[in-house]
Order: C-alpha cells, then sequence, then structure tokens
C-alpha cells in the first residue's frame, strides 16, 4: 500500500518557491531558481545537540526531478524509524546516490534548448566524456572532493590550457546541480582549487587566423570571381562584408531589405549576441541578386534542396585555389588591416563593421548609433579596391 501525504505530483511540479509540508517531516523545497527538492525533518532519539536540546536534523532526499514523491516519503519513513531507534539518519541511511556521469549526462539533456546549437552542446558533454568521466565518472557525486577534481585537471592543465579551463567549469557546474538536488553539501571544489591557486600560472598564446595580405585580395578575387560554384559567390560576399562564416551561410532571403541595401543579421547568430547590420554595395548586391532565381530558402544554397552551404564550402574551395595558409575568417583581419595601413583612419567605423564591441558599457549605452551611413562609405571604399582586378579584366 503507498504511503499518501498532503502533497499530489502536480503540486511538486507547480508549487512556487518556499517550503511545503507533505507530512510526517517530509517537506517540499522549492528554490527561487526553480530547483526542486526534497528533506525531512527528524529528531534522534536520546541525542541532544550543542544547547543540550532534542537533535532535530533536516536530511536531503534529494532533487524532485529524479527522487518521485512515492520514493521520497518510503526513504522519509526510514528516516523517522532510524531516529525513533536513536540512529542518526546520516551515518546509517542507505541512500541512492547518482554517479558523476549520470548527473552530468542528466544536466546535459536540461540544458539542451539553452545552448547556441546542437555542436555547443555536444562539446559539452564531449570534454566530459574524455576528460573526467574515465577518472570520476563512475564515482558516487557526493565523494567527489579536491583531489578528485585534480586528477582531471592536472594531467591537461598546461599542455591543453583551454581545454582545461572548460573543463573546470563544467565539472563545477555538475557538482553545483548535484548541490541543489540534495546529494552534496559544503563548497565547490573545483571554486577551492581556483582560490587556493594550487595549478600553475599558464600564459596562453594567442591563437590568430592566418589572414590573406591586403595587398593580395584584389588578384585573388579576381580568379574567385571566374568561379561560378556556390562556394565562391559565398567566399566573394564573405571577403566584401567582413562577416563570419555562419552569419554569411545561414542567410535568408527575409533578412536582406534590397530597398534600403542593408543586410539585417539576427542576434542568434552573432557572436556578440546581438542584432548587426550590414550595409549591401554594389558588388555584394551583384552577387546575391541572381541567386534569387532559385527560390530557395538560404541565399547560398548547399547540395540539399533548402537547405545552406557546409561550414567547410569555403575552406575547401581556398585549398583547391591553391591558397595555402589562410582562413576564411581571416578576411576580417585583412579588411582591418587594409583600413589600418591605407591611410583611412576610419578605426571605430571598421570595428562596427566587423560587430566588434566599441568602448566601455557606458560608452556603448550613450553611443546609439551603429554608424550604418558611415560604414556604408567605407565598405563601398573596401568593395571598390577589392574588385579593381575583376573590373579591369572585364573592360580588358
Amino acid at each position: 500500500m503507498a504511503l499518501s501525504g498532503k502533497l499530489t505530483k502536480k503540486l511538486v511540479e507547480h508549487l512556487g518557491a518556499g517550503r511545503h509540508g507533505d507530512g510526517n517531516g517530509l517537506y517540499l523545497v522549492v528554490d527561487p531558481s526553480g530547483a526542486r527538492r526534497w528533506i525531512v525533518r527528524v529528531v534522534v532519539k536520546g541525542q541532544k545537540n550543542k544547547k543540550g536540546a532534542p537533535l532535530r536534523t533536516d536530511f536531503g532526499l534529494g532533487g524532485a526531478d529524479i527522487v518521485t514523491i512515492n520514493q521520497a516519503r518510503e526513504r522519509a519513513l526510514e528516516y523517522r524509524r532510524m531516529a525513533k531507534q536513536g540512529l542518526n539518519p546520516r551515518f546509517n541511511a542507505a541512500r541512492e546516490i547518482p554517479t558523476f556521469q549520470e548527473v552530468a549526462q542528466q544536466v546535459h539533456i536540461d540544458r539542451m534548448p539553452t545552448w547556441k546549437n546542437a555542436k555547443h552542446g555536444q562539446q559539452w558533454i564531449n570534454t566530459l566524456r574524455d576528460y573526467a568521466f574515465p577518472k570520476i565518472g563512475r564515482m558516487p557525486i557526493d565523494s567527489i572532493d579536491q583531489p578528485e577534481v585534480m586528477m582531471c585537471l592536472a594531467p591537461i592543465w598546461a599542455e591543453k590550457h583551454e581545454t582545461a579551463k572548460r573543463l573546470a567549469q563544467r565539472i563545477k557546474v555538475v557538482l553545483d546541480v548535484a548541490r541543489s538536488k540534495g546529494f552534496r553539501s559544503g563548497e565547490n571544489p573545483v571554486t577551492l582549487i581556483k582560490d587556493a591557486k594550487v595549478l600553475p600560472k599558464v600564459k596562453a598564446k594567442v591563437k590568430h587566423h592566418k589572414a590573406m595580405a591586403w595587398q593580395d585580395v584584389p588578384t585573388f578575387y579576381g580568379d574567385l570571381a571566374s568561379r561560378d560554384a556556390m562556394a565562391a559567390n559565398a567566399l566573394r560576399f564573405t571577403c566584401l562584408t567582413g562577416s563570419r562564416t555562419t552569419e554569411v551561410l545561414k542567410i535568408r532571403w527575409e533578412e536582406i531589405d534590397f530597398d534600403a541595401g542593408v543586410w539585417t543579421c539576427p542576434a542568434e547568430r552573432m557572436k556578440g549576441h546581438e542584432e548587426h547590420r550590414v550595409p549591401l554595395t554594389d558588388q555584394m548586391l551583384e552577387i546575391i541578386e541572381p541567386l534569387k532565381a532559385l527560390k530557395s530558402d538560404f541565399v547560398f544554397e548547399g547540395q540539399k534542396r533548402n537547405h545552406p552551404l557546409s561550414n567547410m564550402a569555403m575552406l575547401m574551395l581556398l585549398r583547391r585555389m591553391g591558397i595555402e595558409g589562410v582562413t576564411v575568417h581571416g578576411f576580417r583581419s585583412t579588411f582591418r588591416d587594409w583600413v589600418s595601413e591605407t591611410g583611412n583612419g576610419q578605426w571605430e567605423v571598421a570595428e562596427r563593421s566587423l560587430s566588434h564591441k566599441v568602448g566601455s558599457k557606458v560608452e556603448r549605452a550613450y553611443a546609439r548609433s551603429d554608424l550604418l551611413e558611415k560604414r556604408r562609405a567605407l565598405m563601398a571604399q573596401w568593395s571598390d579596391f577589392v574588385t579593381i582586378t575583376k573590373l579591369s579584366l572585364e573592360r580588358s
């Protein structure tokens, strides 16, 4: 026969923040964040606290998303029976503690809707799979402390520093979630390791995307313009706009206002998570206007109907053209170098053209304008420079 109480499954799922009693010392605790966990309050027979009063203690029974209401009632009954016998549940209860890997996998599932794309979500769990699961994956989540975390971080801290930092952050998240569900107590060991500075300082080398010299771009563009492949169209557009690969490849027609000569890239596709307007020059429009005839959802359609080009399409084209040691992203640096070295002196305009944030938060709060028309003039100069060889070939 199932145990009963005041709460129901529906109430457990929808009650607001606070402590909600089920009866017989069992409570559902709902944090302001929405996290839900079970606790049971018992008085241990014959035991006193420091003030000499009966020992009354709260014990966590686990998160409500993992422990059902009936399981919580059964565990609460077990704890009360032990307390009546004078046994402290903290040392005598046989709790079902999940492993680190089990909690991590649940966190990954719960956070799937929040990631920018599926690739980021997969990278999150892959880091733990490769560097944490082999060492602490099968350990109960409440037994992981600083030595266990160090086992994961220390071997790769210097050799793969960026990966190690991401690993530390992801282990911390898993342990924080476990604590919110009642499976852990105390401060997060990742935080303690960081505060104690037990890991050596590593000076990370900044990796820049390899860029083409700006003086070589017109000749390169002339060769590129002679090719009819969709990847060539996309790469020409990327070169002229100074945009990032994902921003370009996933352009939809509704983002382009041909009358105003503006492409508006939505915030969810921007690195800075802010909408970005790109002024379209005559040369840019010359690339995309003929593509309307394809009637695709995407401006730069890939091999599959109504699907964008592959992320590797433009890079592979560069390799087929014999252009080695240059990345697609590097054309952003090329544009920036051209602005600096040709005496244009339009630093802020160039930075905004690349969707970089300029100035402090306070300065940006007052600088409401995105300098669209100034950027339009600068991008027109850049387009004229880039296409000069192509125009010369056409005239000859």
